[in-house]
């Protein structure tokens, strides 16, 4: 046979390998020499048994996504899991790596499971915002469990082999390294018994469990349409035959492929990947030699930036001006450290290894071993440029020097130093070693090769970076400001606080601008004078009301940090608007999301006329990893497609908005931002 499945034989037992890298995705060619390989397993008398298995790092790991939206291709996967189920010869799915997906739904049609204790099981089509689509929703609850089943298919995490073992996915651990073999011994072993098909199995359930399990993912799932119709379809199905299961999980699988949310998680999917290819620069470009990085300043933003590489196994040299300060930031990395030992997630002897990599320092002169540096001080451009200053003197010929600023211009930075080729933005954000996203600014004389190395280390700390141009604010900021500025000339008008976040988490953000606000810091940016109240956060800042850190900012906060409408921060809504004469009128929702969503739309159509981003889907991947806008909504671009661009346009328009040339030509003709 030609094709990425090849046949073999070993006494009794057909084996079908699948070599199709880099992850044996179930394509087309796939699909169609398994169905062969079973024909021929169904025809051939000698043939008393089949092992499927497959070839480099993995088991399948799912459908091949680029098929998604075109016409299938026979056999389709749920076609070709039910032949192999059909057949009458013991099938026995031997499971390295991931069986994910498509690779899951093989594996539970097989007959006898087996793998190898580091494989991994998992269904995350929910995750693109579909459903397990050939037969993952009927045949593991009969295999494993209804539980079991809900928490495979509407979370989306994988299971280690042990787990899947225990809930009776796998019937045998294989040894690491002699699974083929362990796989065909086991197939020797039923070769003549009955075979023992999913679809035939009962399942039990107890009613409640359910709604346990909605109860209990219930912020997790908020606004997500993929899990609520898995854990219906499950709960529906539970108790009918399996043809019957199946033709709903067919629908559902429909219904769900054919709207928005899904298109929205699967172009956030191609999104993440887009971000990283850099317009202008050859892939094969030779990249800097990364071994050590420098990090300035052991703060809350500098601590974080460390962990990532110390996490990656990348050692760091932290410097600090103070050693109260040095002490007290080393000190929170340990801490954030052992918090992450304490649920499990590493060992003690992890934390040391990374800790042993950290070498904290008074002296600014270390740096010079460094092959990265990182800049994470006051955000003022005076202070920035004295830092740069320092560096260029005692940096190595070559190392990178990178700013975290988040708004501050990094031509002008790049300009206090001999080697402006050598310097670019590399813009975290907080908590750095939790958040996801890096924008990494391009300045206009930022080497070629300072910026792959960038787009490369960003990976190598599995971080999303998106590539920005300098301007104001780069991306994520530059667009969040006009939100906040439309967010508090609402609270004028006649809206609270508490209406206008209302209306930003109905729509699917973590939280409103206000309560972000109350996180972040009221004070962040105050001039710091308490004589000098121009506006409703100076008049909250000099009060002390500086948000969570102070118990009261927008809102009041018990000990908990449970907010509460605060009755003082109404009296001070009501005094400005008093002062200004500002017009009062009742606020709609549909005024909020017009006023400060838009905006943000437009502001994104400005950046990328201006090209300070590449494409349109990089804004969307910014939002979505930097700010936590809902990916089910794919970001404020594609949201904007969704949306329709003449409807934006008519409400900028319909609220005294100057409309982005960009956006105004797209509604014009037609267009979206992302083809």
């Amino acid at each position: 046979m030609t094709g990425p499945i090849t046949t073999s034989r070993q006494g009794d037992v057909l084996i079908l390998t699948s070599d199709n890298p880099p992850v044996n995705a179930l394509g087309a060619a796939v699909r169609q020499g398994l169905q062969a390989g079973i024909e021929e397993a169904r025809n051939d008398a000698s043939i008393k048994a089949v092992v499927i298995t497959c070839a480099g790092k993995t088991f399948f790991a799912g459908a091949d996504i680029t098929e998604f939206g075109k016409p299938m291709q026979e056999p389709s996967l749920p076609v070709l899991v039910d032949a192999i189920e059909a057949l009458d010869k013991p099938v026995i799915a031997a499971v390295h790596g991931t069986a994910l997906g498509g690779g899951c739904e093989v594996a539970l049609a097989s007959h006898y499971r087996i793998a190898v204790p580091s494989a991994k099981f998992g269904l995350p089509e929910v995750k693109l915002g579909i459903l397990p689509g050939a037969g993952g929703t009927q045949r593991l609850p009969r295999v494993a469990g209804v539980e079991f089943a809900l928490e495979l298919a509407a979370k989306g995490d994988p299971v280690s082999a042990a787990q899947a073992q225990q809930a009776g996915l796998v019937d045998r651990l294989a040894g690491e390294n002699s699974l083929l073999a362990d796989a065909v011994a086991f197939a020797n072993e039923v070769i003549g018994k009955p075979v023992s098909r999913s679809s035939e199995r009962p399942v039990t359930v107890d009613p409640a469990v359910f709604e346990t399990f909605r109860k209990t993912n219930a912020k997790r799932f908020r606004g997500f349409e993929a899990p609520a119709t898995i854990i219906d379809l499950i709960e529906k199905t539970a108790g009918t035959p399996y043809a019957e299961g199946v033709q709903q999980e067919r629908m559902g699988f429909m219904k769900l492929i054919m709207g928005t949310q899904s298109a929205a998680l699967r172009h956030i999917f191609f999104a993440e990947r887009k971000a990283s290819k850099i317009d202008g620069i050859p892939e094969d470009i030779k990249l800097r030699d990364i071994k050590r990085v420098g990090v300035i300043g052991a703060g809350t933003m500098g601590g974080g930036i460390s962990m990532n590489f110390l996490s990656a196994g990348v050692p760091v040299t932290i410097v600090e001006m103070a050693q109260e300060a040095l002490d007290r930031g080393t000190g929170t990395i340990r801490k954030n450290y052992e918090a992450t030992a304490a649920k499990g997630r590493m060992t003690a002897e992890q934390v040391e290894g990374a800790m042993g990599l950290l070498k904290p320092t008074l002296n600014f002169d270390d740096l010079a071993e460094c092959d990265l540096i990182i800049e994470a001080v006051y955000e003022s451009m005076d202070v920035k440029k004295e830092v740069f200053g320092r560096l260029d003197k005692i940096a190595k010929p070559g190392a990178i020097l990178a700013s975290n600023t988040s708004y501050l211009n990094i031509d002008e930075i790049a300009a206090s130093t001999s080697r402006p080729q050598d310097v670019l933005g590399l813009h975290f954000f907080s908590p750095a070693n939790v958040m996801k996203l890096l924008e990494i600014v391009r300045g206009a004389k930022t080497a070629d090769d300072v910026l792959a190395t960038a787009m490369a280390v960003s990976k190598k700390i599995k971080k999303v970076a998106v590539v920005a141009g300098v301007c104001y604010g780069f991306i994520g900021n530059r667009m969040l400001m006009p939100r906040q500025v439309e967010a508090m000339k609402l609270l004028m008008e006649g809206a609270t606080p508490e209406q206008i976040d209302r209306v930003h988490v109905a729509f699917g953000m973590p939280m409103g601008p206000f309560q972000m606000s109350d996180l972040a810091g009221v004070d962040i940016g105050w001039h710091r004078d308490p004589t000098r109240i121009e506006n409703i956060r100076d008049a909250l800042a000099a009060e002390g009301r500086w948000g969570q850190k102070t118990s009261k900012g927008f809102y009041d906060y018990d000990e908990k940090r449970n907010p509460s409408n605060s009755p003082r921060v109404a009296e001070i809504i009501e005094d400005f608007r008093k002062k200004t004469g500002a017009a009062q009128h009742e606020v709609t929702d549909e005024e909020i999301v017009e006023r400060t969503l838009y905006p943000m739309v437009n502001e994104g159509a400005l950046i990328l006329a201006e090209g300070m981003a590449q494409r349109a889907s990089d804004i969307d991947v910014v939002w979505i990893y930097g700010y936590g806008w809902p990916v089910y909504r794919g970001g404020p671009m594609f949201w904007a497609d969704t949306e329709g661009l003449k409807k934006i346009v008519a409400g900028l328009e319909k609220h005294g908005f100057e409309v982005a040339p960009l956006l105004r030509e797209k509604a014009e003709k037609g267009e979206k931002f992302n083809k």
